[in-house]
C-alpha cells in the first residue's frame, strides 16, 4: 500500500482526504477527512520521529541508530518539533535560566546593578 500524500503537487498546499473505501466489501464514505499531524512529515523526519520513540527519547541511542552526532539530532527534533506546530521552548527556557542567573548573582553581590542591565540586554 502506498503512503498517502499530504501536499498538493502542483502548489504544495495542503490536501485533505475526502473519500475513504473499504477493500473487503467496497463500502464508500465520502466526508472532509482530517490528516495526523505526522502525515505531514516527510519520510526522513518519520523515521526520524519513529527512532526517537522506539530509543525512548534517549538521544544517545538515536546517535547510535542513526549515525549522526548529539547536535545533528538536537537540530533535526527542534525542526519536527516546529513542524508539527509546537513552540520551541528551549530558547525561552535558556533566556529565563540566564535571567535568574543574573538576579541571583545581582542578589549575592558577585555584580552590580549596571551589569545586570548589561547582561540582560
Amino acid at each position: 500500500m502506498k503512503k498517502i500524500i499530504s501536499r498538493c503537487p502542483v502548489c504544495s498546499g495542503e490536501l485533505k482526504v475526502t473519500r475513504l473505501k473499504c477493500g473487503t466489501c467496497d463500502t464508500v464514505i465520502e466526508n472532509d477527512f482530517a490528516l495526523s499531524k505526522f502525515d505531514y512529515l516527510s519520510d526522513e523526519d518519520l523515521h526520524f520521529t519513529e527512532t526517537f520513540i522506539k530509543c525512548r527519547g534517549n538521544i544517545k541511542e538515536v546517535e547510535k541508530e542513526l549515525g549522526i552526532s548529539y547536535p545533528t539530532v538536537r537540530s533535526r527534533l527542534d525542526g519536527i518539533i516546529k513542524k508539527l506546530g509546537y513552540e520551541d521552548t528551549s530558547k525561552q527556557d535558556e533566556t529565563a535560566q540566564l535571567r535568574e542567573d543574573v538576579l541571583r548573582r545581582l542578589e549575592q553581590g558577585e555584580i552590580t546593578a549596571k551589569e545586570a542591565l548589561e547582561m540582560l540586554k
